[in-house]
């Protein structure tokens, strides 16, 4: 039987340590055993592709504007340089894989944009993508060859003419839907199956258990630490996180 990888891919960076989706959280998830930097690209209203999870500024940055309602220059300005370009979040994150999540309705022009900065920063085979159906539609049409995580939500599973137009590597499940069963069948149908956000012991060796290839975790070192305590089988390839 071949050996499966399990890979720990840092949510947001390290966010227990540092602010979510800036370049020092980034470096410091990969400073404490992440094999992936998971994070979110949102465009300001001048096209610039920034890490921001949420519309606005508010939860974060402490300012209630939409980020689409801002140029780069406004957002830079009330961050204090605080939001990091992609370009910037790629070059920090150097050789390391990174798993870009595309949040909220997300327009072909934005997409395309994002897959181009991608492309031209040399960083497209360490760069793969996830979102929901129609932001996964957009970015295989975007880009032929992406790696492709496709976030579903629900047990039933994807339809097969929505995988053969998306053609994803991954399935990506929230954590709690997830067991042996789902693991097996998502195997079984030719695709690696990535789970999100489990953040304690017990839920990371539950999935760890159940044979998932990936976990997105905000506690990335714990993570790590529990995956080098797994079975040899199972932690087997750790350090070669294409899966």
């Amino acid at each position: 039987m071949p050996q499966r990888t399990i890979t720990a891919v840092a949510h947001r960076g390290d966010p227990y340590r540092f602010r979510e989706n800036t370049i020092a959280s980034l470096r410091s998830a990969l400073d404490r055993g992440a094999d992936a930097v998971e994070f979110d690209v949102r465009s300001t209203r001048d096209g610039v592709p920034v890490l921001l999870h949420d519309a606005t500024l508010k939860r974060l940055w402490g300012h209630d504007r939409p980020l689409a309602a801002l140029s780069f220059a406004e957002a830079n300005g009330l961050t204090g340089g605080g939001v990091p370009t992609l370009a910037e979040a790629l070059e920090a994150t150097k050789e390391n894989r990174v798993l870009v999540d595309l949040p909220g309705p997300v327009d072909a022009a934005a997409i395309r944009t994002i897959v181009g900065v991608v492309g031209d920063c040399g960083a497209a085979d360490r760069v793969y993508y996830c979102a929901g159906p129609s932001t996964m539609l957009a970015v295989r049409a975007a880009d032929p060859r992406a790696e492709i995580a496709l976030t579903w939500t629900s047990l039933a599973p994807p339809r097969p003419a929505l995988l053969d137009t998306v053609r994803p590597r991954w399935l990506n499940y929230r954590f709690g839907l997830v067991d042996r069963a789902l693991t097996d069948r998502v195997h079984r149908d030719g695709h690696l199956l990535s789970v999100w956000t489990p953040d304690t012991r017990r839920s990371m060796r539950r999935l760890l258990d159940a044979g998932v290839d990936s976990i997105t975790t905000n506690r990335v070192d714990v993570l790590h630490g529990l995956r080098a305590g797994a079975p040899a089988a199972a932690r087997a390839g750790a350090d070669s996180t294409g899966g």
